[in-house]
């Protein structure tokens, strides 16, 4: 994989409001691709499932619908800001199959075996993820199914290319770099899962193509602005180059003024089968 400079321990976005509601709005728009992709690898009613780094609990919902009444769901996050503004949702939302526990998941075990283990845009944040993938598969039952969706940013773009949103897309990728993330991480999913000692392992791309009348720009700039000090602090560009105060309207301006598509980063969906014992 890519050489990093320092592996994240945590979440390198942090948790604060501004980062939460980010988190929001890319959530809705990569819906659609997390649902078909945790469909295509097999989560189906009456399944116990745990999803990690859940965080605002989004993709443990979405589990919780498709596994039904006579399934449940554990959602693992290690922001106990995220995990109670988690359980608010899923109680408003009558999530009664969906728990939220606080835990890392580099080191988390439960006490007995689940069906099937997701996890979205989590193995993109820590140092060593076949380690991840193969320490949770202690938490598999035998034949159960890991499930692992992320991004790849590389593929970022906008169709015909727009010059800001070329540069807002590099530093992303090089600030994602700097504080040890995988931004390509997508393309590498099939091997990790395979190196963890799953078999069978399929993986599929999908790609979400935003108008000017979307929230591409939004997106895009919201991600920058979560990573601005980082981009600063590695030097990838200065606090006035990037101008985050009005970086959200240059790149709706420009968007609009080109008729351009935003391309979003692309959403990649592997899963395999746990095909031995474990533990």
């Amino acid at each position: 994989m890519e050489n990093q400079a320092r592996p994240p321990q945590q979440y390198s976005l942090g948790s604060e409001s501004d980062e939460l509601t980010r988190l929001d709005r890319q959530a809705a728009a990569i819906e659609r691709p997390t649902r078909f992709l945790l469909q295509a690898a097999g989560i189906a009613p009456g399944m116990r499932v745990l999803d990690l780094g859940t965080g605002l609990g989004h993709v443990a919902r979405i589990v919780g619908e498709l596994v039904g009444s006579t399934g449940s769901v554990v959602g693992l996050a290690q922001s106990a800001k995220a995990i109670a503004a988690a359980r608010q949702r899923s109680h408003d939302a009558g999530a009664a199959n969906v728990t939220l526990v606080e835990g890392d998941v580099t080191t988390w075990r439960a006490s007995e075996p689940f069906d099937a283990i997701v996890g979205r845009l989590v193995l993109f944040h820590v140092a060593d993820p076949a380690a991840v993938v193969r320490h949770h598969l202690d938490n598999l039952r035998l034949g159960g199914t890991f499930v692992a969706i992320d991004f790849d940013i590389g593929a970022v773009r906008s169709e015909p290319a727009i010059p800001i949103v070329t540069e807002a897309s590099a530093w992303v990728m090089q600030a994602f770099r700097a504080v040890g993330a995988w931004p390509r991480i997508g393309p590498r999913l099939r091997p990790i899962l395979g190196q963890a000692g799953l078999t069978n392992v399929t993986t599929i791309g999908m790609q979400v193509y935003m108008s000017p009348q979307d929230s591409g720009a939004a997106q895009l700039a919201g991600i920058v602005r979560s990573l601005a000090p980082a981009i600063v602090r590695h030097g990838i560009a200065t606090e006035e180059q990037l101008d985050i105060a009005t970086l959200e309207r240059r790149i709706t301006e420009a968007v609009a003024q080109a008729n351009a598509v935003i391309l979003l980063p692309t959403v990649v969906g592997a899963w395999g089968i746990s095909e031995s014992a474990h533990g």
